[in-house]
């Protein structure tokens, strides 16, 4: 390790993975890392509890930034399955793209993906924020619970199948809607909400009154025999 500018630096190329997030999980990791040499290597920056910023200069493989607590994690590249999976406060951008089950279980915190997501980004989301300036794949927030997805691109088949409060904004075209979930009208709360995530997110050439709003029928929140066949 070595640092410039208060900046402290972990090499992944003369350190281990297991170093790595050993360090950044102590008490007194605070201030900021950057994390050369990642290779794509899988579980990158998990399980952060301190306040800490971190770069990860590269490419990043599974479950990057998982279980995140109060870290600001940046990776300048793209990210593999999981990225930020149950997080649950601080935040995570990922400048390119990311691939399947982007923000999964998420809890809270901020997800921005600059470039596309994968299939069921937002799985089970229960609470955390995700803004995609590009497109997702499908079943994005199957069983989503609670919290936003932004996306700025087109969605694919089956979006927020089982959804039940997590609000979806998209932009472009929805390939198809999952079971029990609609198109919602847009209120002016949901466009406040929207416009505050847009800036969050770093999208300052996009405006609120481009999207469309979805949400759940609560069709599905109680059995009923004559849904069956949506289950």
């Amino acid at each position: 390790m070595s640092g410039a500018r208060n900046t402290r630096i972990f090499d992944l190329s003369t350190s281990t993975l297991r170093e790595l997030n050993s360090t950044l999980q102590q008490e007194g990791a605070e201030g900021a890392w950057e994390i050369h040499n990642p290779a794509g290597r899988h579980s990158l920056a998990v399980g952060l509890t301190q306040p800490v910023s971190i770069t990860i200069d590269g490419h990043a493989g599974y479950y990057a930034a998982g279980m995140n607590q109060r870290a600001n994690v940046v990776i300048n590249g793209n990210a593999g399955q999981g990225v930020a999976e149950n997080m649950m406060s601080g935040s995570v951008h990922v400048k390119g793209n990311a691939s399947s089950s982007a923000g999964a279980t998420a809890h809270g915190g901020l997800l921005v993906i600059d470039g596309d997501a994968g299939a069921r980004c937002g799985i089970s989301m229960k609470g955390v924020d995700i803004v995609v300036r590009g497109s997702v794949g499908h079943m994005s927030a199957f069983m989503g619970q609670s919290g936003n997805l932004v996306v700025c691109g087109d969605a694919g088949e089956a979006l927020g199948d089982s959804l039940y409060e997590t609000r979806i904004f998209v932009r472009g075209t929805v390939k198809s809607l999952g079971a029990d979930c609609e198109e919602k009208d847009m209120t002016s709360e949901d466009r406040q909400i929207l416009t505050d995530l847009l800036a969050k997110g770093g999208i300052t050439d996009i405006k609120a009154d481009e999207f469309r709003r979805y949400g759940s029928a609560r069709k599905l929140y109680h059995f009923r025999v004559d849904n069956a066949s949506a289950y």
